[in-house]
């Protein structure tokens, strides 16, 4: 696994694609293009990892617009995309957990399928024998008071904080409809109500 940048809000660089990348899995900080997909695939890249992508891009990828249906399984380089559609960071932690292990062999799987029979893409990493793997339960996904959490709806969608409180009162929303909400603290300093359903926690790297 090699890094092409040093911070996750960082682009790659078509240039910086090239032959020394055979056989690799790259990972690309914030957003590709196809035309640097292309290049990749080209010089022998196994595996891209970054933030975001434009829908058009998987589109071409593909050779058909993205459906329901399970993809990530065709015979292509593998991309995996971190975050979600658009010009979106690598989460900060997830960024770090790779730059950890950069270098380290690595494994990627990219099926995914987003209805009944959930798949999410997986990144595997070679551990020395010393190490042992983090058992995770479902109690480590349950947002609580202190959580990192990212937001997947908009208008904050991709923003990342930590959980400040959880009201208990149902709060009512410009949809008119009342629901469980969090506060949410923001890098920026910035404190906003956000329904608890818009969250998904991000688990630490330790």
């Amino acid at each position: 696994m090699k890094f092409l940048v040093d911070k996750p809000d960082r682009n790659v660089e078509i240039s910086q694609i090239n032959s020394n990348l055979n056989d690799t899995i790259i990972v690309c900080g914030s957003f590709i293009d196809f035309d640097i997909y292309e290049k990749a695939k080209n010089v022998g890249v196994r595996g891209i990892i970054c933030g975001g992508v434009d829908y058009d891009t998987i589109s071409k990828i593909l050779g058909y617009s993205l459906g329901v249906a399970i993809t990530g399984t065709e015979d292509t380089t593998t991309l995996i995309v971190t975050e979600g559609f658009g010009s979106i960071n690598i989460a900060q932690n997830t960024f770090n957990l790779l730059k950890d292990n950069e270098g380290k062999k690595a494994s990627i799987n990219g099926a995914t399928q987003i209805r009944a029979g959930v798949l999410r893409p997986e990144i595997f990493i070679e551990l020395s024998s010393s190490k042992k793997s983090k058992q995770l339960e479902e109690d480590d996904l349950i947002i609580s008071k202190n959580s990192i959490v990212r937001v997947i709806r908009e208008p904050y969608f991709g923003m990342i904080g930590r959980i400040v409180s959880l009201p208990f009162e149902l709060v009512e929303m410009k949809s008119e409809t009342k629901v469980r909400v969090a506060e949410v603290e923001f890098d920026n300093g910035s404190i906003d109500i956000i329904p608890r359903a818009n969250l998904e926690a991000i688990l630490s790297n330790e």
